[in-house]
């Protein structure tokens, strides 16, 4: 079976066992290339419904995950999204589908920054999105996502691929009103994941979904490395 069949069973099973209902995101999901942002010795496990390891002790979030933080996020076309964590790209190439999609003209396009804290990482995960075709799309740089990334600020919309013990107050600053946030909170062992939207004054609204399990988020406003 190739990748792209491969591909399609996996947005099915994703649709039949509850995790994927918004059509927008299956799209994204059918467009993306997960093998091209997996280490060659993993890519038969690619459409799995599992978590990967890619390298200095960080994983690719199982499709599941993916497919349910992108619904919370709900990113929409033209957007400014700012992603904590690049780890292989994946992710990123996902919410550019949404905010940026190939069929809109390159001035309506939105745009993700994607910020990671391990250079080597952030340069592979540069050329597996360079490799997917979305380069111009999305932005990779390396720091420390728990600060976020001021210099394209404010976000209409931001995710979290790191467990934080707190969402970090500098990600909730650099949210414009009206903007989303997704991340997963709470100790090393276990979190939920968190839905924050950010009103007029300031004001925020927080609700919690379903548990989850990542890798801690190092940094000033996360965990110590």
């Amino acid at each position: 079976m190739g990748f792209e069949e491969a591909r399609r069973r996996l947005v099915e099973y994703l649709r039949a066992a509850g995790f994927l209902r918004s059509e927008r995101v299956a799209r994204a999901l059918l467009r993306v290339p997960r093998e091209l942002f997996v280490p060659p010795e993993y890519r038969s496990l690619a459409y799995e419904d599992r978590p990967l390891p890619i390298g200095y002790g960080q994983t690719v979030s199982a499709p599941s995950v993916v497919a349910r933080m992108t619904e919370l996020l709900d990113p929409r076309p033209g957007e400014r999204v700012l992603e904590v964590g690049t780890g292989s790209g994946y992710q990123a190439a996902v919410l550019a589908e949404l905010v940026a999609p190939s069929d809109w003209p390159p001035e309506g396009w939105g745009h993700v920054w994607s910020i990671e804290r391990i250079p080597g990482l952030a340069e592979r995960a540069r050329r597996n999105l360079e490799a997917a075709g979305y380069a111009g799309r999305v932005t990779v740089v390396v720091g420390d996502g728990s600060r976020g990334y001021p210099p394209a600020a404010p976000y209409d919309a931001i995710i979290v691929t790191a467990a934080a013990p707190q969402v970090p107050p500098p990600l909730v600053e650099q949210l414009k009103p009206g903007g989303r946030l997704v991340a997963p909170v709470g100790d090393r062992w276990a979190q939920r994941l968190v839905v924050l939207r950010k009103g007029p004054g300031g004001r925020v609204e927080v609700e919690e979904d379903i548990e989850v399990l990542f890798v801690p988020l190092v940094g000033e406003y996360g965990w110590e490395a």
